[in-house]
């Protein structure tokens, strides 16, 4: 048997090409070869019943090889054929797939004894299967070549194993608002009257497309465009407290007017093990950093901008141009680090600054200092996170940096719990010192808490309550700001979901006299 090996190889290749398995299953085969020359008797070798080369409809019974094959295969039970039961052998391969049929016997019987298993066969077995492969010799020899050729291309696409691919998924928000304040008037932080009567009822949108691109499989190229109604302006909280955090996270965050944006612009790789770098000219700092499972997606959760992220932390808080850093040094640590200017784009003009938030335009009006990569606004941030359990997550945080030439730091803290499969608690807290403001050198903190429940009512369902000071400073106004939201998001489906919510506003922009500005909003959010 020893002499036919060359033609078993290449009738296993056959059967390897014409299976479709992979060429690393089909080296596996080539690699059996036979351990004796002669086969011995055990009436315990059985093979699965399979189909009869008389089942393989289109081979020609009267064919010398057909009846040949016909008799190994009774004796044997080895060849299935085609899915269907045909062998189609009256096409013009047929003497190609026959000889692969024919590799089918051998490398059974060879596989047999390569695990141990003794065979009879008799002498005119031997005989029978010399001359088929003598017959067939010239097709296992162009067939071999063929796989050779598909093993070759193949060792190219395993080194190119992935190939680049671009990933579109979107969000819109539609939503309707209303809301409304007591008293007569109300004013801003400067003394400044913002309103004398409620606002009217608005239907507004935000609408955003995510490209994301990736080349290694391990790395992503992100760039979302996105539209949306009129910004803060768009919903009653946003018009009556604009300064303090009290407008929709999720409207506040996008193009204004109708007009298509730049939301996200960045490439992101794996420069080493666990260590993962961020580099765009539209990175939101909040995608990375004071991140929370309960207080975070203003589109699922919170919508109160003082609620979903802590308010002092981010004097840049849409987007700017910069790096990230993630490095999760073990399971239980992990550290962030950015850098983030605001209009890095600019090379000296002193046009309005995007990007930057609410409060440090009440703070700094004039926007001074110089702009580009390194000039103003800019902050650098660091988040130390420690994650003990999948239950319990803590992140201490740093951040610092110019606005328009003054100085500001703060430092942060983020915590969350989870209770119960359904129950967690959340919160946070900050304390920061803003330089040469137009109230005077400032030192405000900030805090928040809430409750988050899971499952409520309905499978799938989230609801939650919090409150929060956003700007707790005694040199601004003569009191301190209070936001409280309680909503409520149950899932239509996994691309729908409702969720209704309600702000109240106590003591807003500081002042004691305004009076409190309650909200509603109904959120209709699809993701696909």
């Amino acid at each position: 048997m020893g002499k036919f090996y060359p033609l078993l190889v290449s009738g296993i290749s056959i059967l390897c090409f014409l299976a479709q398995i992979t060429p690393l299953q089909a080296q596996t085969l080539i690699k059996v070869k036979s351990q004796n020359s002669k086969f011995k008797i055990n009436s315990e070798f059985r093979i699965l019943p399979t189909s009869q080369v008389s089942q393989l409809s289109d081979v020609q019974p009267d064919d010398w090889a057909s009846r040949a094959l016909q008799s190994l295969i009774s004796r044997y039970g080895i060849v299935t054929g085609y899915p269907n039961g045909k062998f189609l052998g009256n096409r013009a391969l047929s003497r190609y797939e026959f000889a692969a049929a024919l590799s089918a016997v051998v490398r059974q019987l060879e596989g047999a004894i390569a695990n141990g298993k003794p065979v009879q066969a008799t002498q005119d077995d031997l005989a029978t299967l010399e001359k088929l492969l003598q017959e067939y010799t010239a097709e296992l020899k162009a067939l071999q070549s063929r796989l050779d050729s598909l093993e070759a291309r193949s060792a190219v696409l395993q080194a190119h194993e992935f190939s680049t691919t671009t990933k579109l998924a979107g969000q819109v928000i539609f939503a309707i608002n209303g809301g409304g304040f007591g008293g007569d008037s109300l004013r801003d932080p400067t003394g400044t009257e913002i309103a004398d009567n409620n606002p009217v009822t608005t239907l507004f949108y935000r609408t955003q497309l995510d490209f994301d691109t990736s080349f290694s499989g391990t790395d992503l190229l992100k760039i979302r465009l996105d539209t949306g109604s009129n910004g803060n302006r768009d919903n009653a909280a946003g018009v009556l407290e604009p300064n303090f955090g009290s407008g929709l996270d999720f409207s506040t965050r996008s193009s204004r007017n109708g007009e298509l944006g730049l939301g996200r612009l960045y490439y992101s790789f794996s420069a080493a093990k666990n260590l993962q770098i961020v580099l765009g000219t539209a990175i939101a700092p909040t995608d990375y950093l004071d991140r929370n499972r309960y207080a975070n997606r203003s589109f699922v959760d919170f919508s109160t901008q003082a609620l979903v992220n802590n308010y002092l932390l981010f004097p840049i808080d849409e987007q700017g141009a910069g790096a990230v850093v993630n490095w999760q040094a073990n399971e239980f640590f992990t550290l962030r680090a950015m850098y983030l200017a605001a209009d890095a784009e600019n090379s000296g003009s002193r046009d309005e600054v995007e990007g930057v938030s609410a409060l440090t335009r009440l703070l700094y009006p004039d926007e001074g200092g110089d702009r580009g990569l390194f000039g103003n606004p800019y902050q650098g941030t660091v988040e130390l996170e420690y994650s003990p359990n999948p239950g319990f997550t803590l992140r201490l945080q740093y951040s610092g940096g110019n606005t328009f030439d003054r100085h500001f730091d703060v430092l942060g803290a983020n915590v969350e719990l989870n209770l119960s499969r359904q129950l967690g608690v959340f919160g946070r807290y900050g304390y920061g010192s803003y330089d040469n403001t137009i109230f005077g050198d400032l030192e405000p903190s900030y805090w928040m808490v809430g409750i988050s429940l899971r499952n409520l009512l309905l499978p799938g369902a989230v609801a939650g309550i919090a409150a929060g000071q956003p700007f707790v400073e005694n040199a601004v106004g003569d009191a301190t700001q209070t936001n409280f939201e309680a909503y409520y998001n149950f899932p239509l489906n996994e691309n729908l979901a409702i969720a209704p919510l309600v702000q109240a506003i106590a003591n807003p922009s500081n002042q004691a006299d305004n009076g409190t500005i309650i909200t509603g909003t109904l959120r209709t959010v699809f993701s696909f």
